[in-house]
């Protein structure tokens, strides 16, 4: 068959005769501490292919995207990675042995006679693979934001009948939610996030140019007894379907089987696990293990190392079994802080191998917001996605780090930014009254007048 299916949380696999490449392919049971479990089973006939393709790529390195665990049934190919700043995830898979080739970004690779691929990294640590499978084009998100890879797919897309668009949408499942404030009130409103999915899907796939829609990247359950409260952000199957509109890109179920030589779509229903809640302690945490003296000086070194939180933060503190800690990063913002309560085992592991978003994303880790918003934009990307991925930690790394993603395509990043308003990174790289900002910014506006 030459054709692609989708299956689990964000794996698709791509053919041309036999299995040639797989996404993502988590297929193992678990993944963030065992908060997360898959929802749906993946069939034996799309199991097998997984282990015999020829090629995997991870988009980045988050446990139901690029799972430890799940790497030794796939040694049969090579991993290919997008080109990361920093080399992090390539560092770390040579380490267990694994052979990883580095897309260069931008750059059509071809994998067989019929498929080639495009990969796009961007300043998250993230990134959106294009698939050509014999002249139908894919455009795999997965739960990428775009950072204005949109403009530069849609360019592709001209060139193709068919584009399908396989990314997550969905009521912020796959997000950290667990958020209070200081009185303990609860901040995530579960009724209002649950709104219709396809309009937005809809509208998303329209900026990359696409005819098809694949609900994709967020086939998970909550299966710890702490975060079990967050299935009601896990939409049902159904649910991906509502609302759409008939004049946009066709909403197509979430898993399907694709022949790219006729265009003819079936669908694949692969059976429903269980859900069965089990107690944190499974898992290896606890929440009666008190903090110690020499996790408050980890913690302590952890957060300062972050150089931006103390423009932003004025504290973090942190609370295990009954004991907290705070860390003290400016007296001039005291009244702006962040806290954690959490275990203290995967805390602390996350801290120690630098994957603070896992912790976050598993949704039992209790944050308290004290005079702020919100984690975004100033705490989450700065610690997870550019400090610990990327190792861009001091201000000059991320003055070096923004750079080095605003120079692969200036004028994109440009428009990007102004698109949403936010133009803050921009503008410590190139200034406001330059031609190259007035010139692009003009562009993007005239750009913008003509979108459907």
């Amino acid at each position: 068959m030459l054709g692609f299916d989708s299956i689990g949380s964000a794996t698709l696999i791509a053919y041309d005769g036999d299995p040639v490449l797989t996404t993502d392919a988590w297929i193992n049971e678990d993944a963030y501490f065992g908060s997360w479990g898959h929802d749906y089973a993946i069939p034996a006939e799309q199991m097998d292919a997984i282990r015999r393709a020829r090629f995997h790529w991870f988009s980045h390195g988050h446990p139901d995207h690029l799972n430890i665990e799940s790497l030794p049934l796939l040694t049969a190919g090579q991993f290919l990675l997008s080109d990361h700043h920093g080399g992090r995830i390539k560092r770390d898979l040579e380490g267990l042995g694994h052979k990883v080739r580095i897309l260069k970004d931008r750059e059509w690779v071809q994998l067989s006679q019929r498929i080639k691929v495009q990969a796009i990294a961007n300043v998250n640590q993230d990134s959106i693979l294009l698939i050509d499978v014999g002249g139908t084009l894919i455009v795999n998100t997965n739960d990428s934001p775009d950072f204005g890879a949109s403009f530069h797919v849609r360019r592709i897309a001209r060139d193709y009948k068919n584009v399908y668009y396989f990314a997550l949408h969905g009521w912020g499942g796959a997000d950290m939610l667990n958020l209070f404030d200081p009185e303990g009130r609860k901040l995530t409103d579960i009724a209002e996030r649950r709104r219709p999915i396809a309009p937005r899907a809809q509208r998303s796939a329209m900026m990359y140019g696409a005819h098809y829609v694949v609900p994709f990247s967020g086939f998970h359950a909550y299966q710890r007894e702490d975060s079990a409260w967050a299935n009601a952000l896990i939409p049902e199957l159904g649910d991906y379907q509502t609302s759409a509109r008939a004049s946009g890109p066709r909403m197509l179920p979430s898993f399907v089987r694709v022949n790219a030589e006729n265009n003819e779509i079936r669908e694949i229903k692969p059976p429903r696990n269980p859900l069965r809640i089990r107690p944190p302690e499974d898992f290896g945490d606890s929440w009666s293990d008190p903090l110690t003296a020499e996790d408050a000086g980890k913690i302590d070194a952890y957060f300062k190392a972050r150089e931006h939180l103390a423009d932003k933060f004025g504290f973090i503190e942190v609370k295990f079994g009954g004991k907290s800690h705070t860390v003290d990063l400016n007296p001039a913002l005291r009244h702006r802080g962040i806290g954690f309560e959490a275990p203290r085992n995967s805390f602390m592991t996350c801290l120690e191998y630098e994957i603070f978003d896992d912790l976050l994303i598993s949704n039992y880790m209790k944050t308290t917001l004290h005079g702020v918003g919100g984690l975004y934009p100033d705490f989450s990307p700065y610690v997870a996605k550019y400090g610990d991925n990327g190792a861009a930690k001091t201000r000059a790394e991320l003055r070096s780090y923004f750079l080095h993603y605003f120079l692969r395509d200036p004028v994109v990043s440009i428009l990007k930014k102004v698109s949403t308003g936010s133009e803050d990174i921009v503008r410590t790289l190139l200034p406001a009254d330059s031609g190259l900002f007035r010139t692009a910014k003009n562009f993007y506006y005239q750009l913008g007048s003509r979108r459907p």
